[in-house]
């Protein structure tokens, strides 16, 4: 653990986003002292500029410029409180570590690909529109039940993904990008599209993932098969996927998008067949307790001179 050995009565300065996770962090350990900071108010000062830790906000914009940076020569770590790294991972100055708060929103955004689906295999956006026109309007659609589902990632929330769905039936193939026992190889999509009724994205954003699903991913599903988006909207092409939907051959569910937000007049907020949510999937009450449990728990490793954990590596 590199750059992060304490001394056994030295202070341990974090700096934190907000005064109800500084207490949160200083009730671990007399030894922590938490500094709420919001780097667009400028480089840290004081004892601020001590911080070891840095604990992020919860969708930070980007990465503050240099000079926070530059104001905190003793940085080892940033703790992020989501799974998402993307907009951190590679641009950390050097030495300084990078973990992620893995778990904490798995079951809010496991419920909301479960939510989703299942409203939009129902026919229930359809419904409420026409109970808000009061209009009593029978119709059959799809059913969860039995459907072929193939998970595009095989993490922390994909398996929370699957133990949700097994109640339903669902004959569930994950996809990774390393094949090992229970997970097929992401070169194996071509074969595994066409036969999917749903597929849900669940992966990292990586030179890999970035435009993964572009026209020819989404040409390769069947037709009337849903696509479910609770990784980021950069994964998907969103003109292919809005030739798709035009046509209604297509179905989807976005908790993302690109761009995110999405502007008033994009095409996205009147395409057919898609039942769209403003990147909510993770947030339930009880997302933010877990979070800072992840912050608290991990400086508590820092003290106890214990490994760390969901250390970022190549993202």
């Amino acid at each position: 653990m590199a750059g992060l050995h304490l001394g056994p009565d030295e202070t341990l300065h974090v700096l934190v986003p907000s005064s109800g996770l500084a207490a949160a962090v200083e009730s671990v350990s007399p030894r922590v002292h938490a500094h709420p900071t919001d780097p667009a108010d400028g480089p840290p000062g004081g004892d601020a500029a001590l911080a070891r830790i840095w604990v992020p906000r919860s969708g930070a914009a980007d990465l503050p410029d240099a000079g926070f940076f530059a104001a905190l020569p003793r940085l080892a770590l940033v703790q992020l409180m989501t799974a998402g790294a993307e907009k951190f991972a590679g641009r950390l100055p050097d030495g300084v570590l990078l973990c992620n708060a893995r778990g904490a929103h798995t079951p809010s955004t496991a419920e909301w690909v479960l939510a989703t689906t299942l409203a939009a295999q129902r026919g229930i956006p359809f419904f409420v529109r026409e109970q808000d026109a009061r209009r009593w309007s029978f119709g059959t659609h799809r059913s969860l039940v039995g459907a072929r589902v193939l998970v595009v990632g095989a993490g922390d929330i994909a398996r929370a993904v699957g133990r949700m769905l097994a109640g339903f039936d669902v004959e569930l193939t994950y996809v990774a990008r390393t094949a090992r026992d229970g997970v097929r190889a992401i070169e194996e999509l071509p074969a595994l599209l066409p036969d999917a009724d749903v597929v849900v994205l669940l992966v990292p954003v990586t030179p890999e993932t970035t435009g993964l699903v572009d026209a020819g991913f989404l040409a390769a599903m069947k037709d009337g098969a849903l696509l479910v988006n609770a990784a980021r909207g950069v994964v998907v092409d969103t003109v292919a996927l809005l030739t798709e939907l035009s046509t209604g051959r297509l179905r989807a569910a976005l908790d993302v998008t690109d761009p995110e937000p999405l502007p008033a007049g994009h095409p996205l907020w009147s395409a057919p067949g898609l039942l769209l949510t403003p990147h909510v999937g993770g947030a339930v009450p009880d997302t933010n307790a877990r979070a800072a449990a992840a912050v608290t728990a991990q400086v508590r490793r820092v003290l106890e001179g214990r490994p760390l954990e969901n250390v970022v590596g190549d993202y």
